[in-house]
């Protein structure tokens, strides 16, 4: 049985008191001193691990203004205090061990967008691919690109002046930042933007910290002005954060802008910005070039950037092979063909962009000329992937690297502490030599990627920071590294922020340092916002952070139990990078993510909890592995009377880690979409059904999961009395017991429809190994096995007549497999003894009848991948092979030679198909084009059902919330719904319960127009 756990580290009396008193003041966002919030927000996608005394969550400016007030009195100067936005900064720049001032939960809103001056208003909470999808409408886009662009927040970008693709052309965020509204301790409103020098004399004059700001950063500017001018690398990059060499702007107007960008929230709390947008380039054309050598792709940038490109990126052979790997790869294989006699070991991503479509065709037939003439280096080959939709596929796969390094097996992995140097592109490739020099001196493996045409490489040196003389090489590293950088003229962190690595600082700025301090002291002096980053205040005692002398999270795993580590391993590898985040309504990722915005209800956010928990338990002397085997043996009656104490204890409000971790967990939809999309992999469905297991070997089932396991048993003694089993379900009391005390909102209604006429009317035979025996080879080609699943078998069977209809007319003979539970509502809920036994009887039935030669076909998506995942886990190769109808009809359907004619049809797609089997999801078109039909993929995220999920209680309103997120405008505004289709049974269910509208399946679509010719 695992132990209970109290939070292993409390607050402190002061921040308590401090909490207390913001409550009192009116604060009205939310306060989150849980040891679980805690826990999450104490990593970001760093190696560090700084756990904060509480986090925040203000709810508007007025929020923020509070906390800096009360923060600034005299009895609350030690409290410490680090905004944060996104949270997936490489060198922890968000990480405190104080209060983490959340600024991406409620204030995201974009407030104004001027689309004829090309400027908007947004709140620092803003998205960048939020930004950018409310004004293409606009034909506007906000430049500074990111590989984190669909969880980056505004506010997170200009405290880091982030850059990325295409900065020599659009320049670094600070080049588009107009102005800025920021709040500094104490509470006063700052409102940044350029100045004449007469405005700049009344601002100066201004009393209390508004004043002094102003004063301080222009003497350091007049008084420091020729040094400055010396010291500064002539770089795209800039020397980020307290940017020294643009106090000033190129018109000489006085900015405090500068200054703020790339500050990392240690100078005050950034709340709105004006930014300005730029009109969408109409055309664009990238040319993927590939190399046999890495180092050849480096040093070909020089040659590729006299042709004036967009943007130059490049990636090794390392990425590139784990991209092949990864779900990206569907969509991008076409742009890099393989050729086995000379392996792709670099590529360049090279983009031109214009308005006029003849001049970029012609820049690119130049470019193109340029490339088969130039010998300077030896070139494999190139693609062009034309127009923004094919662009952004390759991009896609280029943006998923930052992730892709961190999927590789083992524990050593690409770390990222030395990641973003920068140094002048000429020197690059020399730069880069020596860099590799440095890690092979070390006998490291590394990946590299990155913006060439800036001079920015990402390197990252692989290692296992759980071994303590692995995590020491942090340092020697660091400190080459830094040489290397120093001794080419560029800059250790050239786009991803100092945060930890801020201790180099006095050694790039030199005798400017101290001039940063000044700038410090004057609007943070008792260095309460992020201390430790970028500068101290003059005279201060604290000191910069050391790179090792912050807790690493290897510090922590290193504490996990090996056996259990490696059991554990997809959560535990997690590496926050954050593609959980992802902003996108229409992209499945983790829905219950985008419904609550809770951090902890993310497949990050349930990884860095369970990972957490297991460290704790093997504290207490628990050996989970060994938990999970008696929970499984024991019979369901032993220990029950100490589970019924625990359960009252529960009740009474006995604390317990547990049930934080426990709530996290009951949030998953099990949707698997985290399986499919992150690039790390990590799978919470996996872990929660684990951790479930465990949670109830302690604490009491609730009705409900009795209700939902058993429900692949008892189901077909339910259908021999359908009427009664509906009247029932229909009935008043039933439905106050289900709501009240099993849990449930409501539940499906049975089919009314007998499946043995159909059966018989189309001569389908029940699949036995006696019968496919007597069947000629011929025959097996023309036959097919139908798998059956409890949900379109007994809730949905016209789904199931109408495919066994549609492979009878198209000539092939149906056999119908005997019907077995499957297991799936078994393993989601963390009967994992029950699952397996179901699994191993179910597989064996399954595999007898496919070893003569007839396919499998299942007809719902999350059931039969169940066979080639849980399945898979557990039987390995004796799981059965089980194919969704659309790969199976692909197989046995010739090519049309008809054009595809008439009316569309369109797709809703089933979450856990289109991520984890999106090659499958891709064939459905397909099928319906060699019947002469069209069909297009709508673009959707989840629907909120996934299984049983939205007919509980306590999910009913986040179901509704992830239907309202992409799936109710659709469902609700398209014409003619029965042109409109979902593949799904419990997407078909959630349309019909939350919008009255009755889905077909891609099948009934099929039946429709075979039926009529």
């Amino acid at each position: 049985m695992i132990a209970r756990i109290a939070a292993p580290v409390e607050l402190t009396r002061l921040y308590r008191s401090f909490l207390e008193s913001l409550k009192a003041r009116g604060f009205q966002g939310e306060i989150s001193p849980d040891y679980g919030n805690r826990t999450v927000l104490a990593t970001d996608n760093s190696i560090y691990q700084r756990l904060p005394q509480a986090a925040l969550f203000p709810q508007h400016a007025e929020d923020v203004q509070r906390i800096a007030a009360l923060a600034a009195e005299p009895e609350y100067r030690e409290i410490v205090l680090t905004p944060r936005g996104g949270g997936t900064g490489t060198n922890g720049q968000s990480l405190t061990h104080g209060l983490v001032v959340d600024l991406s939960r409620n204030m995201n809103r974009i407030l104004e967008i001027n689309a004829k001056e090309r400027w908007v208003r947004v709140q620092a909470g803003v998205v960048k691919d939020q930004l950018n999808a409310a004004l293409k409408p606009h034909g506007l886009f906000f430049a500074p690109e990111l590989s984190t662009s669909n969880r980056a927040t505004l506010g997170g970008m200009i405290n880091t002046d982030a850059s990325g693709q295409g900065s020599c052309t659009y320049g670094k965020t600070r080049d588009h930042v107009l102005a800025l509204d920021s709040i500094l301790l104490g509470g006063q409103r700052l409102h940044t933007g350029p100045v004449s020098d007469q405005e700049l004399g009344g601002l100066s004059a201004s009393e209390g910290r508004l004043g002094e700001v102003h004063r301080t950063v222009l003497d350091v500017q007049r008084e420091h002005a020729d040094l400055i001018a010396a010291s500064f690398p002539r770089l795209n990059r800039c020397l980020t954060g307290y940017d020294l060499a643009h106090i000033r702007d190129a018109d000489g107007r006085f900015n405090l802008n500068n200054i703020l960008c790339g500050s990392e929230g240690s100078l005050g709390f950034l709340v709105e910005a004006k930014l300005n947008v730029l009109p969408i380039p109409k055309h664009s054309v990238l040319v993927n070039v590939s190399y046999a050598s890495f180092m050849e792709a480096l040093r070909d940038a020089r040659a590729l950037m006299a042709m004036a490109p967009l943007s130059i990126e490049t990636v090794d052979s390392k990425v590139l092979n784990l991209a092949m790997k990864d779900i990206v790869w569907h969509d991008v294989a076409e742009y890099f063909p393989a050729d086995p006699a000379t392996p792709t070991l670099g590529i360049n991503l090279v983009e031109f962009s214009g308005d006029d479509a003849a001049a970029l065709e012609a820049k690119v037939a130049s470019f193109v000329e340029h490339l088969k003439g130039d010998t300077s280096v030896r070139r494999i080959g190139h693609t062009l992937a034309r127009g923004s939709a094919a662009v952004s596929k390759v991009y896609a796969m280029r943006k998923r690297a930052v992730g892709l390094l961190g999927n590789v097996q083992g524990e050593v992995r690409p770390q990222p502490f030395v990641e973003d140097t920068a140094v002048p592109p000429e020197a690059l490739a020399d730069f880069i030599a020596e860099f590799r020099a440095l890690l092979d001196g070390f006998n490291l493996q590394y990946g590299m990627f990155g913006h060439v045409d800036a001079g920015v490489l990402h390197v990252r040196p692989a290692l296992d920071m759980k071994d303590p003389a692995q995590a020491a090489l942090v340092r020697p590293i660091s400190d080459g590294v830094a040489r290397l950088t120093h001794k080419y003229g560029g800059l250790l962190w050239g786009e991803h922020g100092k945060g930890v690595r801020s201790e180099y600082a006095p050694k790039f700025f030199g005798e400017l340092y101290p001039a940063l301090q000044a700038i410090k002291s004057a609007f943070d002096p008792f260095n309460q916002l992020n201390p430790g980053k970028i500068a101290t205040p003059l005279g201060a005692r604290d000191e910069l952070l050391k790179i090792d002398e912050v807790t690493l999270r290897g510090d922590l795993d290193r504490q996990i139990d090996e056996r259990i580590w490696r059991s554990y391993e997809s959560a535990v590898h997690c590496n926050g990078n954050g593609a959980c985040y992802n902003y996108d309504p229409n992209d499945a990722m983790c829905p219950s993510w985008k419904a609550t915005r809770e951090r902890t209800q993310s497949p990050k956010g349930r990884a860095s909890l369970i990972r957490e928990w297991l460290r704790l338990q093997g504290q207490s002397g628990v050996d989970v592995l060994q938990a999970a085997n008696d929970a499984r043996v024991r019979s369901p009656f032993n220990g029950l009377l100490a589970k019924v104490r625990n359960t009252l204890g529960k009740r009474r409000g006995d604390e317990d880690f547990s049930h934080e971790v426990f709530d996290a967990m009951s949030g998953c939809l099990a949707c698997k979409s985290c399986a499919g999309q992150c690039p790390v992999k990590v799978n919470a469905p996996e872990f929660r059904s684990r951790f479930l297991e465990l949670y109830h070997s302690r604490y009491l089932r609730p009705l409900k999961d009795y209700l939902i396991g058993s429900l692949e048993f008892s189901i077909p003694y339910f259908a021999k009395v359908p009427s009664i089993y509906n009247g029932l379900m229909r009935l008043g009391v039933t439905r106050a017991f289900l709501k009240h005390h099993a849990g449930m909102v409501d539940s499906p209604l049975l089919s009314r429809i007998d499946l043995e006429p159909v059966l018989e009317h189309w001569n389908v035979e029940g699949a036995s190994p006696e019968r496919l025996r007597m069947l000629s080879a011929e025959q097996r080609e023309r036959s097919v096995i139908l798998v059956q699943d409890a949900f379109t078998r007994y809730f949905e069977t016209q789904v199931l007549a109408d495919l066994i209809e549609v492979l009878s007319r198209l000539g092939f003979r149906v056999l119908l497999a005997p019907y077995r539970p499957n297991g799936k509502p078994l393993q989601v809920l963390g009967f994992l003894g029950a699952f397996e036994k179901a699994a191993r009887k179910n597989a064996a039935m399954l595999n007898e009848l496919g070893g003569h030669g007839v396919k499998l076909v299942g007809l719902d998506p999350a059931m039969t991948l169940v066979y080639r995942q849980e399945y898979r886990k557990l039987l390995g190769q004796e799981a059965p092979e089980v194919l969704l109808p659309q790969e199976w009809l692909a197989q046995v359907l010739a090519e049309s030679p008809v054009t595809a004619a008439g009316d569309d049809y369109y797709l809703l797609g089933h979450c856990t198909e289109k991520t984890n089997a999106p090659a499958a999801t891709a064939l459905w078109p397909e099928v319906f084009k060699r019947l002469g039909l069209n069909l297009k993929a709508v673009s959707v995220g989840c629907c909120g059902m996934s299984g049983t999920y939205g007919h509980e209680t306590a999910n009913r309103e986040t179901s509704e919330k992830i239907y309202d997120l992409s799936w109710r405008k659709v469902v609700e505004d398209k014409a003619g719904h029965q042109r409109l289709l979902a593949n799904g049974y419990s997407c078909r269910s959630q349309a019909d319960r939350l919008s009255g509208v009755e889905l077909a399946h891609p099948i009934q679509a099929l039946l429709r127009v075979l039926s009529a010719r």
